[in-house]
């Protein structure tokens, strides 16, 4: 289970914690143009509150690479993260001696799951403290201090950290759905990569089906932003004309939640431990079951109420609930799509 004392020695983390679901109003009708605005504008508070809480939680549901990946019937769910973090390095072409850049990183394990397939230096990026401490002691157990450095930054502001022209690739892997905006964040990686760079990049994206006039779809693009940090919702078309906009030229581009795979990418949130593709991951699965939850749930209660976690970890614990079960109807409605894939390369 959960538990960290390194999160209550900073005040300003259980503060962030304790208020993140005031960023949302739980009831839809009552959200405003003005409610949007203001996670947008404070998006950093939003990210920062929501992963002081989740990554924890995360790691106990999820291991070290927080994303999403499609799965081979009988194929193993760490064995899967790590093909779905292959695909990417592969499509990106990246090679030996590149230095890159991962926008949005978390505790590194995408990271060093590619340093050591592709051979490449990388730089992680994060903008929360409490992340980039668990990644540095998981990469120095790795042995991999030489390989990965990690360091904390905003990515809106890539060129004011870095400097232009910095990094031979980037890649951001479910990250830059929390940029207030993809022309700003794209824009930011535009810079920091070298004429003829390559950035690649897994989205979480609205799909074209999604219409935000529809009462039940916007329902679910709001229960999926308060379950999941993230400011904003945006359909797919947004992401690909931002791409264009600012400059890069897409090489290839496909959702591969589109792949009719017999078993789909939201299997570990049904919590049907029958659907479990090997016998080490029905631990997993069953985190997710009815019976998983209840008593994750009562033990998150138990450790806040004794100060083992810092007070609105339980909240955000129920909002991953909510998470989900709109990740879930997200995905058997084709709604949504956290593996919209795009390669894009930067002129020369």
């Amino acid at each position: 289970m959960p538990g960290s004392t390194t999160q209550l020695e900073d005040g300003r983390v259980g503060n962030r914690i304790e208020n993140y679901t005031g960023f949302w109003k739980k009831d839809l009708s009552k959200e405003s143009e003005q409610d949007n605005t203001a996670r947008v504008d404070n998006y950093t508070d939003v990210v920062n509150g929501y992963y002081d809480g989740a990554t924890e939680l995360y790691e106990y549901g999820w291991a070290q690479s927080f994303h999403f990946s499609r799965f081979y019937k009988g194929e193993g769910f760490a064995a899967s993260l790590a093909r779905h973090e292959h695909y990417l390095a592969a499509q990106m072409g990246l090679r030996p001696g590149m230095r890159v850049l991962d926008v949005g990183c978390g505790v590194g394990g995408p990271a060093r799951e590619i340093a050591r397939f592709a051979d490449v230096h990388i730089v992680g990026l994060n903008n929360n403290d409490f992340q980039i401490g668990r990644a540095r002691k998981y990469t120095k157990q790795a042995g991999l201090e030489d390989q990965i450095q990690y360091v904390k930054g905003d990515f809106m502001k890539l060129a004011e950290q870095f400097g232009e022209g910095s990094f031979d690739a980037v890649y951001a892997i479910e990250a830059t759905v929390h940029a207030p905006t993809w022309e700003g964040v794209y824009g930011e990686i535009l810079k920091v990569l070298k004429p003829g760079g390559v950035f690649g990049v897994y989205e979480w994206c609205m799909t074209d089906t999604w219409d935000a006039s529809n009462p039940e779809h916007k329902k679910l693009a709001h229960e999926i932003e308060i379950g999941n940090g993230i400011p904003e919702m945006r359909p797919l078309g947004k992401a690909r004309d931002a791409l264009n906009t600012v400059g890069f030229t897409i090489e290839h581009e496909e959702d591969l939640a589109e792949r009719p795979d017999v078993v789909p990418w939201y299997y570990p949130l049904e919590g049907d431990i029958s659907k479990a593709q090997t016998a080490w991951d029905y631990l997993t699965v069953w985190r997710m079951s009815w019976s998983g939850k209840l008593v994750t749930h009562n033990a998150m209660r138990l450790m806040e109420l004794v100060g083992l976690l810092p007070k609105g970890t339980w909240e955000v614990g129920e909002t991953l609930k909510v998470a989900g079960d709109a990740l879930v109807k997200g995905g058997q409605t084709k709604l949504f799509t956290p593996m919209w894939l795009a390669i894009s390369r930067k002129p020369l």
